[in-house]
């Protein structure tokens, strides 16, 4: 007999309809987890409106500074907190520019991030990959059932060691969506109000932003003006906190395994991290 050395995999969910609504109503008989293109039961399953755990990780790289990104990054914090519950759910928040800096330790009294000046000039090169890497880590030893990272950046790195692939493998690994508030000037704003052509260089670094929000079961959005980003909170704190959490035992193969989490019922899109690595085999 053969036995993983991951004993069970948990993956957080979350659905939407062919409209983009929160789907809320479903129960565990409506999922099915293929896993390396087998089914597998699902052990254990949880829904309903839950405590979040939320990491804010604020790019403060030199990039930042331009066009008053640093200005709509603070706004986004700020919207942030207020849509987070006091005493209830949790948060932290993390800076980057070429290192990561802890400025305040989770915790349930999210005065004290409300309560952090953020002022001052932004400098230094970004790391954003590694950032994210570090940051899932430290995520994914909070008990509470939802939990995530939320990068707030212009969306450029220029220092990271890790790829965007590498984030997304150890992020999907340890089971923390991912997701990315993306500031940028009118402007540079994909099909947005006053957008204009945008170079190649951007595009390719925005789409790499996207897949690693995919590839964790998290989403990305992009905002210029205070109306996105209000509309873009709220609808990503709304998201994570009615994530369904399936729990199912993992194959015996060693490595890694693509995953694909789906719905019986039709026309409804799932969100869920890409795979999971299972350790060396062992006999039992």
């Amino acid at each position: 007999t053969f036995k993983s050395s991951v004993e069970v995999v948990t993956v957080t969910a979350s659905v939407r309809d062919a409209r983009g609504r929160i789907v809320r109503n479903l129960q565990k008989a409506d999922f099915e987890v293929i896993d390396s293109g087998l089914p597998r039961e699902i052990r254990d399953f949880h829904s309903g409106d839950s405590p979040i755990s939320l990491a804010v990780l604020l790019d403060i790289s030199g990039s930042m500074s331009v066009g008053g990104n640093i200005e709509r990054a603070r706004e986004a914090i700020a919207t942030t907190m207020a849509g987070l519950r006091n005493h209830t759910d949790e948060a932290a928040l993390f800076t980057f520019d070429s290192g990561l800096q802890e400025v305040v330790r989770f915790t349930n009294d999210l005065d004290r991030v409300r309560r952090v000046s953020l002022e001052g000039t932004p400098w230094g090169q970004t790391s954003l990959f590694d950032a994210v890497a570090q940051t899932a880590r430290t995520v994914a030893e909070r008990t509470n059932r939802h939990r995530a990272v939320l990068v707030i950046s212009d969306g450029v790195d220029t220092h990271s060691r890790l790829s965007g692939p590498q984030v997304s493998a150890i992020a999907s690994s340890i089971d923390v969506p991912v997701y990315l508030v993306v500031v940028a000037n009118p402007a540079d704003h994909p099909g947005g109000e006053f957008s204009v052509l945008q170079t190649d260089h951007r595009k390719t670094k925005t789409a790499t932003l996207a897949d690693l929000a995919r590839w964790t079961g998290g989403d990305m959005r992009i905002v210029s003006l205070p109306m996105h980003t209000t509309d873009a909170v709220t609808d990503l704190l709304a998201e994570l906190r009615h994530q369904y959490l399936i729990t199912f035992e993992p194959g015996e193969r060693a490595g890694w395994h693509p995953l694909e989490i789906r719905t019986r019922k039709k026309n409804l899109i799932v969100h869920a991290r890409s795979g999971y690595t299972a350790g060396p085999s062992r006999s039992s």
